[in-house]
């Protein structure tokens, strides 16, 4: 089993993720501003520390095998300038690279990087008047990502649900077959805990829908 860091922990698909890799047998990092609240687990070790400190991020790294990164924000955050996906991630990259951590597993959103352009016309006036700032950031996160030389992964889920785990989401790798879809935490949360052990989908990010 793999030991496992997760920034982002605490809640949504990091609080998800955080059980599924404990029930997978994994040895687990839970890394968040609000860590201590998560149930403990002799296999989870809580890291209390903050995504933007470069120091809090590289000694979590260090002594880990996989590394998954599930920030998120707030819709008021987003009214104002976001940096959060993309300070967080040179910050994190920097670390794996110090420590020799290749494997990075990272969740962004449909929308962000080059699946942009999959948005159909009558959403993205919307979307880029409410998610625009927090996806131009994610669109920078998935830059630092693919230029680290990591052996990264990125997820790009749809519209997150909180409906229970079905594993009767769509992995679409083929661009043309990008779109936007609705698809529960959960099963975000599945495919993050598959891809600790699978290695097909490396250099690859594909859209998470049902």
């Amino acid at each position: 089993m793999a030991r496992v860091l997760i920034v982002g922990a605490s809640k949504g698909i990091g609080f998800e993720t955080t059980l599924q890799a404990l029930a997978a047998g994994h040895q687990v990092r839970a890394f968040a501003r609000s860590a201590p609240r998560i149930k403990a687990d002799q296999r989870l070790e809580i890291v209390k520390g903050n995504a933007l400190k470069a120091a809090d991020l590289d000694a979590a790294v260090e002594g880990v095998d996989v590394v998954i990164q599930t920030l998120g924000i707030g819709l008021s955050d987003m009214i104002g300038p976001v940096r959060l996906f993309s300070d967080s991630t040179r910050h994190l990259v920097a670390a794996m690279q110090k420590h020799g951590v290749r494997r990075l597993i990272s969740v962004t959103g449909f929308g962000a990087g080059e699946s942009r352009s999959s948005i159909n016309l009558l959403q993205y006036g919307p979307f880029v008047l409410v998610f625009g700032r927090a996806y131009d950031d994610k669109s920078r996160q998935e830059k630092l990502i693919k230029e680290s030389g990591l052996d990264w992964t990125i997820a790009r889920p749809g519209v997150l649900t909180n409906g229970h785990k079905t594993r009767e989401y769509r992995v679409l790798v083929d661009k043309k077959e990008w779109r936007n879809g609705l698809v529960s935490r959960e099963d975000v949360a599945d495919f993050l805990v598959r891809e600790i052990d699978d290695r097909s989908l490396i250099g690859k990010a594909p859209v998470l829908i049902y």
